[in-house]
């Protein structure tokens, strides 16, 4: 059964953003661990030594369902739509350079000439999906304990460097502080800067 092109990179986005998962974890899950009939998806094992498992939204379970059609359970869930079932993605940089430079995230240029001909990227890079995936689970109002269930992490103070604060929520906490509320005043997520949170620290 073949996918549809990229399939496999609108899950991993999706993942990402939704849950704020480590590229790793990500990369590793396998058929097996998708329960589409009760609508979950479950990590066996994690960098912090823990397994867990999170609800699946509407639009991820449609995105693995179409992932996991035709593949048997121990195959990987991600793959390239090349041949009948596959291969697993392993390195996703590439594409990943290239869907950000064409998104107006990163910028490619190609450095050197001949055999030292070389691709060169700056801009969004994978990890920041993890930390726009926290964000996001935050700005939505899930509590900070959930919201470190559902990304893994295990301590407060590295979830606090993923929880990063904008301009756009001091702003919103001042029109909050006179009175108004979110609705009120306007008050909302500055998705633009969400997508990016290109705070490298």
């Amino acid at each position: 059964m073949r996918q549809p092109p990229f399939l496999w990179l609108r899950a991993f986005l999706a993942l990402g953003f939704t849950y704020g998962w480590r590229k790793s974890e990500m990369l590793d899950l396998k058929v097996y661990q998708v329960d589409l009939l009760r609508g979950w998806l479950y990590l066996d094992d994690s960098k912090n030594g823990e397994g867990r498992k999170v609800k699946l939204t509407e639009e991820v379970r449609t995105l693995l369902a179409a992932c996991v059609g035709g593949k048997e359970p121990d195959d990987f869930l991600l793959t390239h739509e090349d041949g009948e079932d596959g291969s697993r993605v392993a390195q996703p940089r590439k594409n990943w350079y290239a869907l950000c430079d064409r998104a107006g995230l990163g910028k490619l240029t190609k450095t050197g000439t001949g055999r030292k001909k070389r691709l060169h990227y700056e801009g969004l890079q994978m990890h920041d999906l993890r930390r726009s995936g926290v964000r996001q689970m935050r700005r939505r109002g899930i509590a900070e304990t959930v919201a470190m269930k559902i990304s893994g992490h295990k301590t407060r103070s590295i979830f606090d460097r993923y929880d990063i604060t904008s301009e756009r929520d001091l702003e919103n906490a001042a029109k909050l502080m006179e009175g108004g509320t979110g609705s009120e005043t306007g008050a909302q997520t500055d998705t633009k800067t969400d997508t990016l949170v290109v705070a490298h620290s």
